[in-house]
C-alpha cells in the first residue's frame, strides 16, 4: 500500500515525511519495518541522494526489510524515479542495528556498513567477505575491475549509448547502455547479488566494486547470494517498476564504488576502455587501437587479470619484445595489437610515449621478455605486480 505526505517543516522533518513505500519480505518479522527504522532508512536514502529539495519532494521510496535478528536489521532502500527519459532509480543495501540512541543504518560502500557486515548474525560467510572485502590499494589511481562485459564471453554486443550518468545527462558519467548478443544479462564479476526491485540488480564485488543492472526482465530473486562471474541475471528489456523510461530492450549498466556511482571512464571491463565523449551518451571503448563508438560492437574478450595488460601500440601493428627494459637491448620478436599480456614484474628503462603519456616503465613479460608500459593497458600507471 502506498502511503503519501506532502513536504513540510525544515529538512530533517521533510525527509523523515517522504511518501515511503514499506515492504517487509516474506518470513519476516512485521516489527522489523518499524516506522522508526523507515523513518531513519528514508532520511538517509535521501539525504545522500544528491537532490534538489523540489525533487526530494516527488521522490517516493521504498524501504523493504529482508532479514531481522534480535536487534539487527537488512534490507534495501529505493527512491523511486519519475517515468521519463533522464531518470533513473537510486536505492543502497542496508543494514541496521538498534542502539539506545536509536537506529544506527549504514549503506553498501560506506566504512560503516563494512564495519555492521563483520558483526552482524544477519550475514553469511560468503557474503561476509564480499561486504567487508578491502578498497585498491592505489586510491584514487587503479582502475582495475576484474570485470568482464555483462553478457557471456565470446559475444559482441551493441554499444547503445556510450558513458552517461546513472539517472542520465548528470554526472558522473557512471554507467553505459548495452544490446544485443544472446540478451541474456550476466554478472561482470563475482560477489553478492541483491533485488533492488524488479527490473534491477546490484551486485557487490571485491575492491570496493559494485555494478547495477536496470531495465531487466526475468530478473532474478536475490537477498545477498553468492553469484559468480557470468551468473545470469536476467535479460535485456524494458522495465521500468522503480521509474525512468527504456524504448528498446537494452541493459543499462552502471559502476559503483565505495557507495556512490564513479566515472566509468577509463576503468577497463571485458578488456576495453571506456572512454567520455563532448556529452552525455556519446564516446565509446578502446581495446588495444581499436575504438568502438555509439553504434559498434564490443567483444567480451573476459576479464583483464590484475598482473595484465592489453597491448595498445597507439595505431595498430605490433609492438617488439625485448631481452631487457629499454631499447638498447636486442629484439626476441613481437606481440599483435590488443593481444592480452602477463606481467612478472617491472623496472625502469629508456622512456617513450604512449597514447596515455609518457613513461620510463617497462614490464618483463611471463615469457622473460620486456616491453615498454607507455604501450600497454593495465589501469594503473605505474607496477601492477611489483619490482624486478
Amino acid at each position: 500500500m502506498r502511503h503519501g505526505r506532502r513536504w513540510v517543516g525544515g529538512a530533517a522533518a521533510a525527509l523523515l515525511m517522504v511518501t515511503s513505500l514499506i515492504g517487509v519480505a516474506p518470513g519476516v518479522a512485521a516489527a522489523a519495518a518499524t516506522p522508526a527504522l523507515t523513518a531513519v532508512v528514508t532520511a538517509k536514502l535521501l539525504g545522500s541522494a544528491e537532490l534538489s529539495t523540489a525533487a526530494v519532494q516527488q521522490r517516493d521510496t521504498r524501504v523493504t526489510v529482508t532479514r531481522t535478528s534480535g536487534r539487527w536489521a537488512f534490507g534495501t532502500a529505493v527512491a523511486l524515479a519519475p517515468r521519463q527519459e533522464d531518470a533513473h532509480p537510486t536505492g543502497s543495501v542496508f543494514i541496521a542495528r538498534s542502539e539506545p540512541a536509536g537506529w544506527r543504518v549504514a549503506f553498501d560502500g560506506e566504512a560503516a556498513f563494512s564495519e555492521l557486515a563483520a558483526e552482524s548474525p544477519l550475514v553469511g560467510s560468503q557474503e561476509r567477505s564480499a561486504l567487508t572485502g578491502p578498497t585498491p590499494l592505489y586510491a584514487g589511481g587503479d582502475y582495475r575491475t576484474g570485470m568482464a562485459l555483462p553478457f557471456g564471453v565470446g559475444q559482441t554486443w551493441t554499444l547503445t549509448s556510450g558513458p552517461h550518468g546513472w539517472g542520465g545527462t548528470e554526472s558522473p558519467y557512471s554507467s553505459v547502455d548495452l544490446a544485443g548478443g544472446d540478451q541474456v544479462v550476466r554478472a561482470t564479476r563475482a560477489g553478492a547479488a541483491y533485488t533492488m526491485c524488479r527490473g534491477w540488480i546490484r551486485v557487490i564485488h571485491d575492491r570496493g566494486y559494485s555494478t547495477d543492472y536496470y531495465h531487466l526482465w526475468n530478473s532474478i530473486s536475490v537477498n545477498g547470494a553468492s553469484v559468480g562471474q557470468g551468473a545470469v541475471l536476467g535479460n535485456t528489456g524494458t522495465d521500468v517498476t522503480c521509474g525512468g523510461a527504456a524504448y528498446g530492450r537494452h541493459v543499462h549498466f552502471g559502476l559503483r564504488q565505495n557507495s556512490a556511482y564513479v566515472p566509468i571512464a577509463g576503468h577497463d571491463i571485458g578488456k576495453w576502455v571506456l572512454a567520455n565523449g563532448g556529452a552525455a551518451y556519446q564516446g565509446g571503448a578502446r581495446h588495444g587501437s581499436a575504438f568502438a563508438g555509439v553504434g559498434g560492437g564490443l567483444y567480451n574478450y573476459g576479464a583483464l587479470g590484475f598482473n595484465q595488460g592489453v597491448v595498445d601500440a597507439n595505431g595498430g601493428g605490433v609492438l617488439t619484445r625485448r631481452a631487457g627494459p629499454g631499447t638498447g637491448y636486442g629484439s626476441l620478436g613481437s606481440v599483435a595489437d590488443g593481444a592480452t599480456v602477463t606481467i612478472s614484474c617491472s623496472a625502469n628503462g629508456t622512456s617513450h610515449t604512449g597514447r596515455y603519456g609518457t613513461t620510463a616503465l617497462w614490464n618483463r613479460l611471463s615469457d622473460g621478455s620486456w616491453v615498454s608500459d607507455a604501450y600497454l593497458s593495465t589501469g594503473v600507471n605505474g607496477p601492477v605486480n611489483g619490482w624486478c
